[in-house]
């Protein structure tokens, strides 16, 4: 597999230095030199194969040899211990659950994976590995448990104090060992800053050998494809014949795997990508103009995302073609009000408790129909997050009702520790520093 950066069609890298330098020096994101066009006869017949089966055809196409097969089919299946089930709520209303893995949301399919890539690309005696993470909520807690004792690696995760919900930040600040967690006095936006500063900084790059878990890391992108591949199986075992996505969407890691996916051949009719109040993209789609600002909080905090770095990425597979994008994909944005409000109605319609990134991309998929009344493909809303990581959002009756996963439980009786930090640069590069000078 080689991969060029989105600034530099030129550069070629493999694999694994992709993998391990997370960006380019340029700036830039890495992307695939090829996207491989799956099978028709695989696409055609997809609902014949589970998820583990469709995760392993899809990443041997991707990857084009860089992990011998053996060794590829023991990562995507230890990946893999948890299901993505898509549930039916109405006619041609469909949900599909990506919260059943350890952290309870959508980013533990990348943070597995990426976590078992690196460990299996890792030789004994090399450098430390010192993996930092800028999270709005969820992020952070996957690559926890991800990186939880991965020998030879030091995670760092910078999130947003008071900005997270508190079993968010238990998730964070609860691991110790190879786990650091530090609480920033600013935005995701800062946090994500502060990360590529890291990147950018030749001082730190000479003494530490850094990456990145977030999304710009394409080890991350890759295993998000395998759910929306599954989801599809899933479909056509049902009868149906055309599928529609609502994402919600921060960063845009998440429905750029969809498009990703989609030009492997997975047969999408649109995409919609759901936002909070946190609009760079949708404002671009309207007008053309792109502008980012900077991010406001909200209920649905993994998507307080006000520079979305995926978006590069999106841009690139369509070849700075926006009307052509535009065909494929529209986007929704809602406000805290409206996400309320979209609890409380899915759970009337359906008896179904959404978490408010989940009742974004519901909200959306209501209105594209509303849009679209002839419309019959099945819609598909991505449920990215366990309802109960949000607490202090739901009603007395709604908590109620919810059940808490028993590993939720037992994280109010550890220990919590974070490092509190400002913005500046200077404050992060001589945490850093102390990794060098004590080792």
């Amino acid at each position: 597999m080689k991969l060029y950066s989105t600034n530099n069609h030129d550069l070629s890298v493999d694999f694994p230095t992709a993998v391990f330098n997370s960006m380019p020096l340029d700036k830039g994101l890495y992307m695939p030199v090829n996207i491989p066009l799956l099978e028709e006869e695989f696409i055609q017949n997809i609902h014949k194969y589970s998820l583990p089966e469709i995760a392993f055809k899809v990443a041997s196409a991707l990857l084009d040899g860089a992990i011998p097969p053996d060794d590829l089919k023991k990562i995507v299946d230890d990946t893999l211990s948890f299901d993505a089930p898509v549930l039916e709520l109405a006619e041609n209303t469909y949900v599909l659950e990506l919260f059943h893995g350890p952290s309870l949301a959508f980013k533990d399919f990348g943070a597995r994976f990426m976590s078992r890539v690196m460990a299996y690309f890792l030789k004994d005696g090399e450098q430390m590995l010192d993996v930092l993470v800028a999270t709005s909520g969820d992020t952070g807690g996957a690559v926890a448990l991800g990186f939880l004792g991965v020998p030879n690696t030091r995670v760092t995760i910078l999130y947003p104090k008071g900005k997270v919900s508190e079993i968010q930040e238990l998730q964070l600040c609860t691991n110790g060992h190879n786990i650091h967690a530090i609480a920033v006095d600013g935005t995701f936006d800062d946090c994500q800053h502060l990360v590529k500063q890291a990147f950018a900084d030749p001082d730190l790059n000479e003494k530490l050998r850094l990456t990145s878990a977030n999304s710009i890391n394409i080890a991350r992108l890759i295993p998000q494809t395998f759910y929306y591949f599954n989801a599809w199986a899933r479909l056509r075992r049902a009868g149906r014949k055309e599928v529609i996505f609502s994402v919600p969407s921060g960063n845009f890691g998440n429905i750029a795997a969809g498009l990703v996916a989609y030009k492997m051949g997975l047969p999408v009719k649109q995409f919609i990508a759901a936002t909070n109040v946190n609009d760079t993209v949708p404002r671009y789609l309207n007008t053309g103009v792109y502008e980012s600002r900077p991010s406001v909080q909200t209920y649905a905090n993994a998507m307080d995302v006000g520079a979305p770095s995926n978006w590069v990425r999106i841009m690139d597979l369509f070849n700075q073609d926006l009307e052509s994008l535009k065909k494929l994909l529209k986007s929704y944005t809602y406000t805290d009000e409206q996400t309320l409000a979209g609890i409380q109605s899915i759970y009337d319609q359906y008896g179904y408790i959404a978490c408010p990134h989940t009742a974004i991309a519901a909200l959306a998929l209501a209105d594209y129909k509303k849009e679209n009344p002839e419309e019959q493909a099945a819609g598909v809303f991505l449920s990215t997050a366990h309802a109960c990581k949000f607490p202090d959002v739901f009603p007395a009756e709604l908590s109620a009702k919810m059940k808490i996963p028993a590993s939720v439980q037992d994280l109010a009786l550890k220990g919590k520790y974070a490092e509190k930090m400002d913005t500046a640069f200077a404050s992060f590069k001589n945490y850093l520093a102390r990794f060098y000078e004590n080792a």
